[in-house]
């Protein structure tokens, strides 16, 4: 094998497990911050609806379509008299808790994330390619085809949910 397919296979290499780090990392971080905001809240799907800690509901106070949130609310006096109010909440208007209406894939955050892996395995399947080019024994044919199929088989799993979900861009306008 000629060392600059050792070179490429493992810049290919880095590239491929630099874009899943990044994927998994974003969601990861998108999880996470949605646990942190609802600690102890839970959050129940088939009524829409938040229960905090003392029992209480938080109804869809909003939703904003262009922020793609709906904002959860509790009735102002229902928190104010609440013991752990000081815990909770500093607000008088009630605690709010905010979600998103699409899930990670599709946020914005998770859009821009999700681009830069398939970037990143974008450019790993081509220095594979390009190298593959060059280098026609077959050890090199078989470790750089090896990489080109692991780049297609990580950027189909990466595109999966971008293909299945649009971006939610705005209908496009017929004059």
């Amino acid at each position: 094998m000629t060392s600059e397919t050792v070179i490429a296979a493992g810049y290919c290499g880095v590239l491929l497990a630099a874009a899943l780090t990044i994927d998994w990392l974003s969601a990861h971080t998108h999880r996470r911050s949605l646990r942190y905001r609802t600690a102890g809240f839970e959050y129940r799907h088939h009524e829409d609806l938040w229960v905090c800690p003392e029992g209480e509901h938080l109804w869809p106070h909003g939703v904003d379509h262009h922020r793609r949130i709906v904002r959860y609310r509790a009735k102002a006096h229902i928190c104010n008299a609440c013991p752990l109010k000081e815990q909770c909440t500093d607000s008088d208007e009630g605690r709010e808790i905010v979600r998103p209406l699409d899930p990670w894939p599709h946020s914005e955050a998770g859009r821009f994330h999700r681009m830069i892996s398939l970037t990143l395995v974008v450019l790993a399947a081509l220095i594979a390619f390009v190298a593959l080019a060059r280098n026609h024994e077959l050890a090199d044919s078989a470790t750089l085809g090896a990489l080109v199929l692991a780049s297609a088989l990580v950027g189909r799993l990466l595109l999966r949910d971008l293909r299945r979900h649009p971006a939610n861009f705005p209908e496009r306008l017929t004059l």
